[in-house]
């Protein structure tokens, strides 16, 4: 069967349908963005695959990826590399693609907040990237960095994905390992929250909420493109 296939730097998207709009409508201002904030993609190497399940929605899941207000208080390792107030982090969205930009806090905080991950490097901006329908593509701060992963909803409750990660050439095995350790902390705080979410939604008590008008914007964008999709 014929599909469409399309690169981007060491990624290769493949659509089951022929005649799928070009990847470039998809990503949108992605590539310029990344590149932008001092990432050649095309010198990245693949080193290594991580897998995961979670018992919440995968709409849960992508909606807990679309906002940073939880960070201060749920990603104190993460908040205290980066700057999550709301006034610098940056939000935009466009047709099929949500990003966040965080920059590198100037005075970085002390002890305790669980994390060893000191970034420094070419890049000084965090970057995160969602793309309708469940794909995301994160930059760390740091060394040159990539890592893209997919939410797959295999139940009502359930989600499966895993994210592949790429590193520059010159990246040394320490400093892969401690951003892969940053992330994994970040990602078992996130599961926390998102399978609560997911014991709070069935539980059937709150019927309908309210979102913060510029921390959640992007979320209020996702939620748009899903009513879109069910009504097609």
């Amino acid at each position: 069967m014929p599909v469409a296939v399309a690169t981007w730097g060491p990624l290769v998207f493949v659509h089951p349908d022929a005649a799928a709009p070009p990847l470039e409508t998809l990503l949108g201002s992605v590539p310029a963005s990344v590149r932008a904030g001092g990432l050649d993609p095309e010198g990245l190497r693949f080193h290594s695959r991580v897998e995961y399940e979670l018992q919440a929605n995968w709409k849960v899941v992508i909606e807990n990826y679309l906002e940073c207000y939880h960070c201060a208080v749920a990603h104190p390792g993460f908040s205290s590399v980066v700057e999550v107030d709301p006034t610098r982090y940056r939000l935009e969205a466009s047709s099929w693609s949500s990003s966040q930009f965080c920059g590198l806090r100037e005075t970085p905080r002390g002890p305790g907040t669980g994390t060893s991950y000191q970034p420094s490097g070419e890049i000084t901006e965090g970057q995160f990237h969602f793309l309708w329908p469940n794909t995301r593509l994160n930059v760390f701060p740091g060394r040159p960095n990539l890592s893209v992963g997919t939410a797959i909803p295999i139940g009502p409750e359930r989600t499966r994905g895993f994210f592949d990660y790429f590193f520059g050439e010159g990246v040394t095995e320490g400093e892969t390992r401690d951003l892969l350790a940053f992330d994994d902390q970040v990602g078992r705080e996130d599961r926390v929250l998102v399978e609560s979410v997911q014991r709070g939604v069935r539980s059937g008590v709150l019927g309908s909420g309210r979102l913060l008008p510029q921390s959640e914007q992007l979320i209020a964008h996702f939620q748009q493109l899903v009513r879109r999709a069910l009504a097609d």
